[in-house]
């Protein structure tokens, strides 16, 4: 087993008008993990930046809205020191206090890139929607006869290197950032680990697309797109070397 190492981690927290439950959200994350919380809001008309800034999170705006445009926001905000990022949803269906295990490989210079999987772990009843399991199903299963890995979710609880993240150079700004992470992961080469995580159902607010069909029919098509999209972009740079 590698020696553990001490890393200095940024949490990320995206938010669009979380007001009811970002308080919660921050308050559940363990003490000494993070050197910064950074809650990045996607230009929320509630108090969801007041609550966040007086629990002591760095609040970001991205006005333009989209999941991926709202973390390379965040990203830029950083300091140059931070080496290690993960990113939280802010509706406490995630659970923060299991930070440390997907922090665990990357502390142990056993992965690059850490994801937290729900269907590995255990989701309570209900939060896990039938169109959200299919989709997943649907997008895991492209990538596996596309790239040959075998991820088992999408989930955006996820860590990971930050000079690892830089190599990925990511461009999409919406809802095909986390595939375009773990599709770019497997183009780059990186150590990649999946490690069980609990889900559940958000403590309060709204769900912007999963509990949504139309929004969920949507970011759907832009997830499976994305995998088709890289993969068509790397045969065609394989073809012109040919």
């Amino acid at each position: 087993m590698s020696e553990a190492r001490q890393l200095l981690a940024a949490l990320i927290i995206p938010a669009l008008n979380e007001e009811p439950v970002i308080g919660a959200t921050l308050h559940a994350i363990p003490a000494g993990v993070f050197r910064l919380v950074v809650v990045a809001d996607n230009g929320s008309t509630d108090r969801t930046a007041e609550i966040a800034r007086k629990a002591g999170a760095l609040v970001v705006v991205e006005p333009e809205r989209g999941y991926g445009a709202t973390c390379l926001t965040a990203l830029a905000a950083l300091p140059v020191d931070i080496d290690t990022l993960v990113f939280l949803q802010a509706d406490l269906s995630e659970d923060p206090t299991e930070v440390p295990a997907l922090l665990d490989p990357l502390e142990r210079d056993e992965a690059d890139l850490v994801l937290g999987s729900r269907v590995l772990g255990l989701a309570e009843d209900g939060a896990l929607l039938p169109h959200q399991a299919f989709g997943n199903w649907l997008a895991t299963r492209l990538i596996h006869l596309l790239y040959g890995h075998r991820y088992t979710d999408l989930c955006a609880f996820r860590a990971i290197r930050r000079d690892a993240l830089e190599r990925l150079h990511l461009r999409d700004r919406n809802y095909g950032w986390t595939v375009e992470m773990q599709v770019r992961a497997l183009e780059e080469g990186l150590r990649v680990v999946e490690v069980p995580v609990s889900y559940r159902k958000r403590v309060a607010g709204v769900n912007k697309v999963s509990g949504n069909l139309s929004a969920s029919l949507r970011a759907g098509w832009v997830i499976l797109t994305t995998v088709l999209r890289l993969w068509w972009r790397r045969r065609k740079a394989h073809f012109e070397l040919c």
